[in-house]
């Protein structure tokens, strides 16, 4: 198996097209500045150490040593060797509300950003568990299969926003019945954790508990916001403008509805936790699962990673020397090197001898 330890420097490669445009439109700039002081013959005679060609195949070699340093920086590493490794787990699907009332801001920063923020701290406490993620709001999307990758999680978690879900409502029996035919089809203890305010719920939403109770499937949910509540924000072009107001005029409240989501946890065999300002309730319900039977399962992992990163330093350097062997000022040892026209250079050796 074949990956990059540190993606992030990847991004940088972006910056190299954008260079060879400022590159070209720079070259173009210089050839119109220098017509204007003379023909190009004349220009040329005057300056016979400078060469376009040389200077095209100097840039070259800078942009491809920066790639080469970006792509050693990255990292990449083969996978040598494969494991099945014995786990002893649960397998935990967690299902977050995405709705527009969930950037509601009486949960501090808000109710969506504490949830991730309790989201990954759970996941960076998960050992052989196997997790997934659903996010829904009037429809419900996995977001995540169950798997054994906490990074991935945790990749996709921070990529889980109030607009990812177009159809505006609470669709928990929905993410339920999603959550269920998502587990695999063995004897794994298994959990479903809702993230929600429980607002505009669906109907269904405690049979569907009831069901995944019937499977062996426990449902826990945590009710994200205050009784009082709070209005709901508006974002334009990533700046709050104001707050979503009713037919009327009237500021829109959104409140918890901790009936409802006691009701989904006790339909469940789980239970219901509200989460505050100081914590999110996530912890309370992890302890509680953690009580539950652990299964063993096989998980395959490329345990010994070899990195590959030299043959790129390698590379940067030897590019790093061709480029210095062609500087337009070349040094005292480097200019007895012609990479360019060097049948030119020996006849008017030859022409010097016969005078």
């Amino acid at each position: 198996m074949f990956r990059f330890e540190h993606t992030l420097f990847l991004n940088l490669l972006l910056v190299l097209p954008v260079l060879l445009v400022m590159y070209w439109f720079y070259f173009r700039w210089k050839a119109k500045v220098s017509r204007v002081f003379g023909e190009q013959k004349v220009i040329a005679g005057m300056m016979p150490d400078v060469s376009a060609a040389r200077s095209h195949v100097k840039f070259l070699l800078l942009l491809l040593t920066v790639a080469a340093v970006l792509l050693a920086l990255a990292n990449p590493q083969v996978g040598s060797k494969i494991e099945k490794a014995q786990r002893k787990g649960v397998d935990l699907i967690i299902a977050l509300d995405v709705s527009n009332s969930m950037l509601a801001q009486d949960i501090q920063p808000s109710r969506i950003e504490r949830s991730r923020q309790a989201i990954s701290r759970l996941i960076d406490e998960l050992e052989n568990d196997r997790i997934g993620i659903i996010v829904f709001a009037g429809k419900a999307y996995t977001q995540l299969p169950i798997t054994t990758d906490y990074s991935a999680a945790k990749m996709m978690l921070s990529s889980v926003r109030p607009d990812l879900v177009p159809v505006q409502g609470t669709a928990i029996g929905q993410a339920i019945d999603m959550a269920m035919a998502s587990f695999n089809d063995d004897k794994t203890s298994k959990a479903i954790i809702i993230i929600t305010d429980g607002e505009n719920h669906d109907e269904e939403a405690v049979e569907k508990a009831s069901e995944a109770a019937g499977k062996g499937i426990k449902v826990y949910t945590i009710g994200m916001g205050l009784a009082e509540g709070a209005p709901i924000p508006v974002y334009k072009n990533g700046e709050m403008a104001g707050f979503k107001k009713d037919q009327s005029g009237a500021t829109v409240v959104t409140r918890l509805d901790e009936t409802m989501l006691t009701k989904i946890a006790d339909a469940g065999n789980g239970i219901y936790v509200r989460a505050s300002n100081t914590q999110a309730g996530v912890r309370k319900v992890y302890e509680e699962i953690s009580k539950m039977e652990k299964t063993t399962f096989e998980a395959m992992n490329f345990s010994d990673y070899e990195d590959r990163f030299q043959y790129f330093v390698a590379l940067a350097l030897l590019l790093m020397f061709a480029n210095f062997l062609i500087n337009e000022r070349k040094s005292r040892w480097a200019g007895r090197i012609s990479l360019f026209h060097p049948l030119s250079n020996a006849g008017n050796k030859k022409s010097a001898q016969g005078t």
